[in-house]
């Protein structure tokens, strides 16, 4: 996928769902010209995030848009321990976080995109998201139990986020094996873990999610199979930072409980959610 331009957030954050905001402030505020403003919402249009232009009276966000808020997250996840970092755009989530693990990165460490270049699912296929419409982050999990006990971890994961999303409102999810969120067959949201360590000392694992949250028709045809979103299945616009404070609350639970017990603790939780159990 496509690069953002690096003013493409700023000039979404000037930007309302309600009220028009005008073209001429904007690229005052941003040191831009006018034409560079129309060309912003351009690019937002062809990411996903349509923006209406009217002359005469600026330019609108054609539905609510919830940005990550870093601040917000680091004050609602601070107290479980959490470290948060949001980039407006990253490679991937995963492998920079696998760098910054690295590096010395901390046990808890939440990494989260607004945008993915080139965002990785299992077996080398790319993630597809859309800008604002997508949730895509990794955690970095150090664990003491060592890598040859670590079977089951992209299950116990599904079983988190099914019942972050469930919490929420969501209906009629199930997980499939190994890393899928499903409702109705159609794919929610997608797990990939990376694992460092040695088989018989402490390991670490970085777990990356990627959530569907609207516009499932655009990625459907984009990726050539079914997919579902969040927002269909609540019925209603999803804040973005609610999502993730909601599913790293879950995760936050689910795992030192696997570190502990492994698998064992999630298998019949595991099973109920199974798509196609038996």
């Amino acid at each position: 996928m496509g690069a953002l331009h690096p003013r493409l957030l700023a000039f979404l954050r000037q930007l309302d769902h309600h009220d028009f905001r005008s073209g001429e402030r904007i690229a005052d505020r941003l040191g831009l010209s006018r034409a560079s403003v129309h060309g912003l919402a351009r690019q937002a249009a062809d990411l996903g995030v349509m923006v209406q232009s009217v002359r005469g009276r600026g330019y609108r966000l054609a539905e609510p848009l919830h940005l990550l808020d870093e601040g917000r997250l680091a004050t609602a996840l601070a107290p479980a321990g959490f470290h948060v970092l949001c980039l407006a755009e990253a490679d991937s989530t995963n492998l920079r976080l696998q760098q910054l693990a690295e590096a010395g990165a901390p046990h808890r460490t939440l990494l989260a995109a607004e945008w993915q270049s080139r965002g990785r699912g299992r077996r080398g296929r790319e993630w597809r998201g859309v800008l604002g419409g997508s949730l895509t982050f990794s955690l970095l999990w150090r664990f003491r139990r060592p890598l040859s006990m670590l079977s089951g971890l992209s299950l116990a994961v599904g079983v988190a986020l099914a019942r972050a999303m469930t919490r929420l409102g969501a209906a009629d999810l199930r997980l499939k094996w190994p890393n899928d969120l499903l409702r109705a067959d159609a794919k929610l949201a997608g797990i990939l873990i990376e694992l460092s360590g040695d088989m018989l000392g402490p390991a670490a694992a970085v777990i990356g999610v990627g959530v569907n949250l609207r516009a499932a028709d655009r990625l459907a045809a984009e990726v050539g199979q079914p997919v579902a979103d969040l927002e269909s299945a609540l019925g209603r616009a999803v804040d973005r930072n609610e999502l993730l404070a909601a599913l790293a609350t879950e995760l936050g639970e689910v795992l030192p409980a696997f570190d502990q017990e492994g698998f064992a603790p999630f298998r019949r939780a595991w099973q109920e959610l199974h798509a196609w159990q038996g």
